[in-house]
């Protein structure tokens, strides 16, 4: 019988940990890449003693808040056998950093706004704050993602967020700092976490590489810095798999299949091929890209980067020292940058920035990003419009380069004709194509300016002279020149509808010939504008526009009389006669006062008054007085 033989099971190996995590900062030393302002703050307030009591930390995803919440955390709690107070220097790890770095420390709480979202779960915070931190010198609560909280939860934790006790601290993380009430980002003391930088990047990408032992080509790590747009952990995820996808290197075809890019030199020449105005090349470029595997809306959007790179390095010429750049990108845009004007580039990206979109959402993407490089290439033949202006300038003939007419009114020179060369002052000025430019007399309408110029050609002349055009002006059957000429309109003819609308509803913003802007309240008829339009149009036999304005305008007609009617009682309260009898019979009061004459609204005018109650037997209560 054969003896069993016991075979010790082979060791496990480790988990792999993904780049992100594994070189995720552990201290303020580390976190120095790009978050510099905040690191420099924070010293000089720990140094200070000047720590608050809740911190709000805002950025774009991936450029370190929950990182940066659990190295605030490890400073607020840093203990070792020497130090034993809040510092960032924390180069020797203390008793709860470990934990608190690997999320698992009993007084650093962190939760997840995302998921926790109502009342509930901050009240449940709020019952905890009362009592002190088991081990810690902070009890320490991060919420990530806080601007997920529902209004009742903000308000819930303002006054405990604005006076916590002494031994709790608040951090909050969030991407989308203008969803945060303003009442509790000012009981916060904010940091804004900035995008990394390129160069940034690819100097972290080549620190981890070393330490890793992977070599990598630097054209290939400017691509994974640029496609993270400022995201460090988007950056180490991106080479993670590049490393994957190389087999252990990274190298720049590998990183361009990955993420579906095309090559930076092939995007330079594709944009030579648009300025030059070179339809047919730069399809054939387009096409041998998209071959390749580029995606069309991605070579576009690289098409967009290196016209804005062009563009910066027209007036920012130290911009080619970026290290995210390639050398073909530095030394051909700093090229362009010398020959292609402002206005074309400008031309370019604006294009772009419409062309995109269409590409990205087209069920033909690549149909459609040909469209949009055939649109690119024609506008490169067209002027700019500052070109486009001053030949206008020059065929109107303003150009200040002419030659002095003859005295007999005739052109000293020769003018071409369909025969040969002819002299210009062998055949008279024939005025007749003088007259259809100015619209055969009567027959058009012109507006400003009253003087034109009759081209040269046109003339028959190398000159071009001013000609008086004839302006015909259509004056309205009946004039109009108010809000009240209208009104009198509806009631000469009897629309009393629309005569009552128009004094009660229109307010006049501005009023002239065949052009009519009013203000309308909201109380208003919505079809008053069209009836009014149709009946002026009708009744004036002149085409009436009628302009809903938001402005003001004047007051209506009912509301000026009835401002008038209360002018001139309270001026004849002042009379002397009538404040007499008022006083002489207490029930007296002014019911109208009635103009009479030519007199002026000033001065006094007939007054009516009505008695309410008296003692007098000679006058009856309701009686009428007029004084």
């Amino acid at each position: 019988m054969s003896e069993d033989i016991l075979i010790p099971p082979a060791e496990k190996p480790a988990a792999y940990r993904v780049l992100a995590r594994k070189y995720r900062p552990k201290d303020f030393s580390d976190l120095m890449v790009g978050q510099e302002p905040m690191v420099r703050t924070l010293t000089n307030a720990f140094e200070t003693g000047r720590i608050a009591q809740a911190y709000m930390l805002t950025g774009v995803r991936g450029v370190g808040k929950t990182t940066t919440a659990r190295i605030l955390a490890r400073a607020l709690n840093y203990k070792t056998a020497e130090i034993d107070k809040p510092t960032i220097d924390l180069r020797i790890p203390g008793e709860h950093c470990q934990a608190i770095m690997e999320g698992r420390h009993v007084d650093v709480i962190e939760m997840d706004a995302a998921s926790h979202t109502g009342i509930d779960d901050i009240r449940e915070i709020i019952e905890q704050v009362r009592y002190r931190p088991v081990s810690a010198r902070y009890k320490v609560y991060i919420i990530d993602e806080v601007h997920m909280l529902s209004t009742q939860a903000f308000n819930g934790l303002l006054k405990t967020l604005e006076e916590p006790p002494e031994h709790v601290k608040f951090i909050f993380a969030t991407t989308e700092i203008r969803k945060v009430p303003i009442t509790v980002l000012s009981r916060c003391q904010r940091f804004d976490l900035r995008r990394i930088g390129a160069s940034d990047l690819v100097g972290l990408f080549t620190t981890i590489l070393g330490k890793e032992g992977i070599s990598a080509d630097p054209d290939a790590m400017a691509m994974i810095a640029r496609a993270a747009e400022g995201s460090a952990r988007d950056g180490l995820s991106l080479l993670d798999q590049a490393i994957a996808h190389g087999g252990g290197v990274v190298e720049v075809e590998a990183v361009r299949s990955m993420l579906g890019l095309a090559d930076r030199a092939r995007i330079v020449d594709l944009f030579q091929h648009i300025v030059t105005g070179d339809v047919a090349a730069a399809l054939q470029e387009f096409g041998g890209q998209y071959e390749a595997g580029a995606s069309p809306a991605v070579v576009l959007t690289d098409l967009a980067d290196f016209t804005h790179l062009v563009t910066r390095l027209k007036y920012v010429p130290d911009a080619s020292g970026d290290q995210s750049l390639s050398e073909i990108e530095r030394i051909r845009g700093a090229e362009f940058a010398g020959s292609i004007a402002v206005t074309t580039l400008s031309r370019i990206w604006q294009m772009l920035l419409k062309g995109i979109p269409e590409t990205e959402s087209s069920s033909r993407p690549a149909g459609a990003a040909e469209m949009v490089i055939i649109r690119l290439a024609h506008a490169a033949h067209l002027p700019s419009p500052e070109d486009a202006a001053r030949r206008l300038l020059e065929l109107s003939g303003a150009e200040p380069q002419r030659q002095p007419p003859a005295p007999n009114g005739a052109s000293s020179g020769h003018s071409p004709t369909a025969s040969g060369n002819t002299p210009a002052q062998a055949r008279p000025i024939d005025t007749q194509p003088a007259q259809r430019v100015t619209g055969n007399g009567a027959t058009m309408l012109r507006a400003v300016p009253d003087i034109v110029e009759q081209p040269a050609a046109i003339l028959g002349k190398t000159e071009a002279r001013p000609v008086e055009a004839p302006i015909v002006r259509l004056e309205p059957k009946v004039p109009i020149r108010s809000v009240s000429d209208i009104a009198d309109l509806c009631a000469t003819n009897r629309d009393i509808r629309l005569k009552t609308l128009v004094r009660g509803f229109v307010r006049l913003v501005s009023i002239e010939p065949g052009r009519l802007q009013i203000n309308l309240p909201d109380d208003a008829p919505k079809t008053l504008v069209g009836d009014l339009q149709k009946k002026l149009d009708e009744w004036t036999g002149t085409r009436w526009m009628v302009i809903l304005s938001r402005e003001p305008g004047q007051q209506t007609l009912i509301e000026a009389e009835t401002q008038a009617q209360e002018r001139r009682v309270s001026d004849a309260r002042q009379d002397p006669d009538v404040a007499a009898i008022l006083a002489r019979f207490p029930g007296a009061k002014i019911t109208d006062v009635r103009i009479k004459g030519p007199e002026p609204e000033s001065e006094l005018a007939p007054v009516a008054l009505s008695v309410a109650e008296s003692d007098e037997g000679d006058i009856l209560p309701g009686d009428d007085i007029e004084h």
